[in-house]
Formats: structure tokens, sequence, C-alpha cells
């Protein structure tokens, strides 16, 4: 064979090859879809364990968190696919909300969350677990966690990520139906933040007078503990409805 003619389907070749590889690590690796697919969820990164991140939710067990007043029960809870699920499905669970076994002041919360389509549910912060208190919501405010087809998801005071019966969404955010939502939850001596998707939603100032007087002009001033202190619990409420968390971590500040 002609050296020109082996010469130039030799660099034909090659080029191919490389055509070939670099398409198909863009297909592969490249995509968002794709990326998301490989991510690796429940573990903390080097970087985030130098920060002072704790998992609150290891993947595989239920480890940290019990059932409120309740914590040898056979609960609704259960570790689905790497995921905090609720089981709504068998009635011979015990229904009730879910709270940390420690208790936290000064913090970061992130995590990530779904829920179906009409799904209701929310994140306690602050809750008292008390005998006499029967429920996490009758201390603990809300982050109001809501599916876009639930009938009360046009209500201002009752959207995602708003503090629930209080504050309309500071800034307009809808949550990602069928998809992963991201919620952080930031507290310092009393004053809280709270974000959807990135996008702050809520401000407060739970040591304030002021707070205290928003107390009273809701159905929630019946509960003597509601709203009362600025260190607690942090619970998932189990509203009926399924809901998926992962990625569950904290840092004390």
């Amino acid at each position: 064979m002609n050296k020109k003619i082996f010469g130039s389907i030799l660099v034909v070749v090659i080029l191919s090859c490389k055509t070939e590889k670099k398409e198909q690590e863009t297909n592969t690796w490249r995509t968002k879809k794709e990326a998301m697919e490989n991510a690796v969820h429940n573990q903390l990164l080097e970087v985030e364990k130098e920060q002072g991140w704790e998992l609150l939710f290891d993947g595989e067990t239920l480890d940290g968190w019990h059932l409120y007043n309740d914590p040898t029960a056979d609960s609704v809870w259960e570790v689905e696919d790497g995921t905090l699920h609720s089981n709504t499905k068998n009635e011979s669970l015990s229904a009730g909300d879910l709270v940390t076994d420690t208790s936290y002041s000064n913090y970061e919360l992130l995590l990530e969350w779904k829920v179906v389509g009409n799904g209701n549910s929310g994140i306690f912060i602050n809750v008292q677990e008390l005998p006499d208190v029967p429920t996490a919501w009758q201390s603990g405010p809300e982050y109001q966690i809501l599916g876009a087809d639930h009938m009360d998801y046009d209500v201002p005071v009752k959207r995602p990520g708003c503090l629930y019966a209080f504050l309309p969404q500071q800034n307009k955010v809808e949550v990602k139906q069928g998809d992963w939502n991201r919620t952080r939850i930031k507290q310092v001596d009393g004053k809280i933040e709270f974000y959807l998707n990135g996008i702050l939603t809520a401000e407060e100032d739970l040591g304030s007078d002021e707070w205290r007087e928003k107390i009273k002009g809701t159905h929630l001033s019946k509960y003597p503990e509601f709203g009362k202190t600025t260190e607690g619990k942090i619970s998932l409420q189990y509203w009926y409805f399924e809901t998926w968390f992962r990625n569950i971590k904290i840092r004390e500040l």
C-alpha cells in the first residue's frame, strides 16, 4: 500500500477514535442528567467535614431519630433506597412526626425533599418533646412543605418554604413538582432564615416581642409551648402523604 494512503487512513482512524471517545464522554458524563444520576448522597465531602458539617441521616438507618413521644414504636418512617420515607400504606404502623435525638440552638440545616403532588409536610424547629404536648407542631414553628397540586398551594401563609401561618414567601419561588427540592434553615440567637431552592423565603426573630404578638394573632396561640424557645429538636412532619428526605446535614454555629 502507498505510504501516503496508509498514513491518511491511520490519521482518519485515530481522529475517528478520538471523536467517538469524546462523544462518549460527553454523552455519559458531561450532561446534567448523568451528573445527577451519578451523584453520591448522604455523604459528606472532606471540605464539609472541615467546615463542621455532620450527617443527620446516614442513608441506611434511622439512627439519631425517633418517633415524637414514642421512641420505641414501630413507626411509619423507614429507609427506602437511601431516602428517609414516610410510609402511608401500612396502617399497622405508628403514625407521628420524626424528631432528632439531639436539641439544637445555633445551627445551619441543609436537606433535600420531595412530596407527592398534593402532599403536605413540614420541618419543625425548636421542638419541645414533652409528655403533655401531643405533637411536634404544638411547640415548634414550621418550615412548610407542600406539593404544587395541594389545595392550599396558593394560600400566601401556606406556600412552600414559608413560616407556616405567619409569613408569606419573602421572595416568590415555586416547588419542583416530582423532583428534589433544597431546603436551608439557619438559626442564630433566635433569628431564623428559611430558603427554598436557594431563594430566601422567610426571616423572623423568634426571641422578639413582635414574634410573641404575631403568635397571639394565630390559632397557635392556644398552645402554651408554641414558639417560646430558640432551642429544641428538629422534626419532620408526617401528614398522611408520602414524603422523601435525603442529604440531611447540620453544622452548629
